[in-house]
């Protein structure tokens, strides 16, 4: 009996990390992408529109490398700690050229 309440343990963590790092790729890397396209968009030394389309094309990568290191972290906890903080630092940048340039 005691091995297969711990079987089930098992079984749940593993799908619940599974869990947590889908979350962590999709909807959270999704949202710091988008997050470090404003950033680009926003600091970038180009015109408006240029800074936009290269501030999203390099965020396009930034999604696809989120979701593969979403995957290949030591666990979903660190993966989503980490997409955070990035995510953090994004948000930082944008709210500070808001703050400092004001351009929108």
């Amino acid at each position: 009996m005691i091995a297969r309440a711990t079987g089930r343990a098992v079984i749940w963590r593993r799908r619940s990390d599974n869990a947590l790092r889908f979350i962590a790729a999709v909807p959270l890397g999704y949202a710091v992408a988008s997050l470090w396209a404003a950033a680009l968009a926003r600091v970038l030394p180009m015109s408006r529109s240029e800074a936009t389309v290269t501030g999203t094309l390099i965020a396009l990568l930034l999604c696809a490398l989120f979701a593969m290191y979403a995957y290949g972290a030591r666990s979903g906890w660190r993966a989503t700690w980490v997409l955070g903080l990035i995510g953090m630092v994004a948000g930082g940048i944008v709210w500070w050229s808001i703050a400092t340039m004001g351009r929108l």
